[in-house]
């Protein structure tokens, strides 16, 4: 889990009710010890910049890219990105996803929001809180968009998505008690 911003707490709680071993990883070190990892909702700038100075970018970036097991929920979605739209000048992502993001999509805190969607792999509806959230805006051809927004203004935008060991979501499944997405996640790094 990677534990220099965000909502950390949340996400390790969640991977513990599924039964996955957990770790909050703030330097390289810990990173060695981690098959796959989890990089939470927060602020994709802060997040980018604290990694740098800890020296957990580039070892995090390398993981990743040697086919690392990822799961970015958020802002997490945005640095797992390949391409940001929107993004600070100075902005650099982990990669991977070949996808192109566009940060606080949905609009400021105040146009944060909830609602239901289906996710591809669940058999039931997610409610899905968005806080400042990102979307994807286009996707590569090797990339599985597991849910849209379904309805309202923005009905129709990628809020979920996955390619080969990586997974992101533009809203923030550790909030509440419905482990699903995690379990989606998890089940996917058991199995590889």
């Amino acid at each position: 889990m990677f534990a220099l911003q965000g909502d950390v707490r949340e996400h390790l709680a969640a991977l513990r009710r599924l039964g996955a071993s957990t770790l909050a990883v703030r330097r390289p070190a810990e990173l060695e010890q981690c098959d796959a990892i989890v990089l939470p909702g927060g602020e994709s700038t802060t997040m980018h910049k604290l990694a740098v100075t800890f020296e957990l970018f580039e070892p995090l970036r390398e993981r990743i890219a040697g086919g690392m097991p990822a799961f970015g929920t958020c802002a997490g979605m945005i640095l797992l990105a390949d391409r940001i739209t929107d993004g600070t000048t100075d902005q650099r992502t982990l990669g991977g996803l070949d996808v192109t993001v566009r940060r606080n999509a949905f609009g400021r805190q105040v146009d944060s929001f909830e609602g239901d969607l289906d996710m591809a792999g669940l058999d039931a509806p997610v409610h899905a809180v968005f806080i400042r959230a990102p979307w994807v805006e286009q996707v590569g051809e090797a990339v599985e968009v597991l849910a849209t927004v379904p309805t309202g203004e923005a009905a129709g935008r990628i809020v979920a998505v996955r390619q080969g060991a990586l997974m992101a979501t533009s809203f923030h499944p550790e909030v509440g008690h419905d482990d699903r997405v995690h379990g989606l996640f998890v089940d996917h790094v058991r199995t590889m």
